[in-house]
């Protein structure tokens, strides 16, 4: 299966007792599989598995949200060239950065009852979605879309729904 080539820079917070590079490919192939236009090798992902304080910097300088965030996407192709470039296989592209806060993907996967690792892998995939111009954001339609997307890309790595509502 065909995914985007991940440049993976892991700070020594997020420790050496998961294999992060492995858990990101594969959240990387399970999400081409259900999100086609990332199903190609010509697709450049530069991944960095971070600590807080380096996520709040950046959120503070590109997005003007004094405070660290769980995962910032930074899409470097527009929804259209991303489609172009799944039919072009002589259009190799940086689709574009991904940044993880470890302390805030700990905090949530603690909130939520699961693992550093289960949370970590939703939030790539969550990423890699908004790098191939999927946005949660734009309305209840678009959320439901990417969340539906998240879901099966999940699903397919034997992980549960994240967004299910327990009673």
């Amino acid at each position: 299966m065909s995914a985007p080539i991940l440049e993976i820079d892991i700070d020594p917070v997020w420790g050496e007792q998961t294999d992060w590079e492995d858990l990101a490919n594969r959240a990387a192939e399970a999400t081409a599989q259900i999100a086609g236009e990332l199903a190609h090798e010509n697709l450049l992902v530069s991944l960095v598995m971070a600590d807080d304080e380096e996520v709040h910097a950046l959120n503070k300088q590109w997005r003007a949200k004094d405070k660290p965030t769980n995962v910032l996407s930074f899409p470097m192709l527009s929804r259209e060239e991303v489609l172009h470039a799944a039919r072009d296989t002589d259009a190799p592209g940086m689709l574009g950065d991904l940044i993880l806060a470890h302390g805030v993907c700990t905090r949530e996967a603690a909130e939520k009852g699961v693992s550093v690792e289960v949370h970590a892998t939703h939030l790539v995939v969550h990423g890699l979605l908004h790098l191939a111009g999927y946005d949660h954001e734009l309305g209840e339609a678009e959320a439901e879309e990417m969340e539906n997307l998240e879901r099966k890309a999940l699903a397919l790595m034997g992980i549960a729904d994240p967004y299910a509502v327990e009673d």
